[in-house]
């Protein structure tokens, strides 16, 4: 297993990146306390690989302009950008990810739902490059969860970036407040519908998810208790089934040193498999060259 932490996409839409040391030790706090073993899995950073970013030239030879456009999450995210142009990163980030997802060679990427258009263009990358040049790619599949999709507190897609998701790092009273924001809709009578009413749905299915138990059955148990009562349920279950993790995380948190070492090793080990495949790749396309021996 490699995880990347892709520290590069804060710029996507963004001038600087503040404080960025911080998110990042913060965020490999979270996957050891989530249960990644940093024995057993590769946590790095991308910034850090400079054969893994080498790799984004050929890839980007390999996709048009028009099909990066089409792509829809890429669409969304510019929507949401707030801005009326958006930087030269944020366009060709599906790129980017093909590149997360094809130096290690990966077959199996864990995704959301929305994230699988990039998959595919990944996946289209590789056979693009499987058929110009050398079969040196899988075409990797997507792993979804129970849960593919998730709405925000606000109703929309969840991201850190819309501050509109629930961090680890959160405490109970934290996440309670969120959680009483959160959108749901005029109806009173609690019913699980996901395509009537999406936000309804994605509460009871985070509770449910964190309980293990239905969300048709937690629907008809809130019933007439109606959003109030939703959102005790939903903060309820969240802070039980995430009280453990967040313990872990703060031990983990506490310890700045071991989390560098984490990352430090890690990104030794990402740097020896992208040089390998970036070595791969060159002679593939016939760009390995070497001096002539002296005569």
């Amino acid at each position: 297993m490699l995880v990347v932490i892709a520290d590069y996409q804060v710029l996507t839409d963004r001038e600087t990146a503040t404080h960025l040391d911080e998110h990042v030790l913060g965020l490999i706090a979270d996957h050891l306390a989530a249960g990644i073993d940093p024995d057993e899995a590769t946590i790095f950073t991308h910034s850090a690989i400079a054969a893994l970013n080498q790799l984004l030239l050929p890839l980007l030879s390999l996709v048009t302009v028009p099909e990066l456009q089409r792509n829809p999450t890429v669409k969304d995210e510019i929507t949401h950008s707030g801005r009326s142009s958006v930087s030269g990163l944020m366009f060709t980030y599906p790129a980017h990810q093909a590149a997360d997802i094809l130096f290690c060679k990966a077959n199996l990427v864990p995704v959301g739902q929305d994230q699988l258009p990039h998959l595919e263009l990944t996946r289209t990358l590789a056979r693009r490059f499987n058929e110009r040049h050398a079969p040196l790619f899988a075409e990797p599949d997507a792993l979804l969860s129970a849960a593919p999709l998730l709405l925000g507190t606000d109703g929309t897609k969840m991201s850190k970036s819309r501050g509109n998701a629930i961090a680890l790092r959160a405490d109970a009273d934290e996440t309670a407040r969120l959680i009483r924001g959160a959108k749901t809709d005029s109806q009173r009578h609690i019913t699980y519908e996901p395509d009537s009413r999406p936000e309804v749905a994605s509460l009871l299915r985070l509770a449910a998810l964190c309980t293990g138990t239905d969300p048709h059955t937690l629907a008809a148990d809130i019933g007439p208790g109606g959003a109030a009562e939703l959102k005790r349920v939903v903060t309820e279950a969240v802070n039980e089934h995430l009280a453990p993790l967040r313990a872990a995380r703060q031990n983990y948190a506490a310890d700045q040193a071991g989390l560098r070492r984490i990352l430090t090793e890690g990104n030794h080990r990402a740097t020896e498999i992208a040089e390998t495949t970036l070595q791969q790749v060159r002679a593939a396309m016939g760009t390995t060259y070497s001096a002539s021996p002296s005569r």
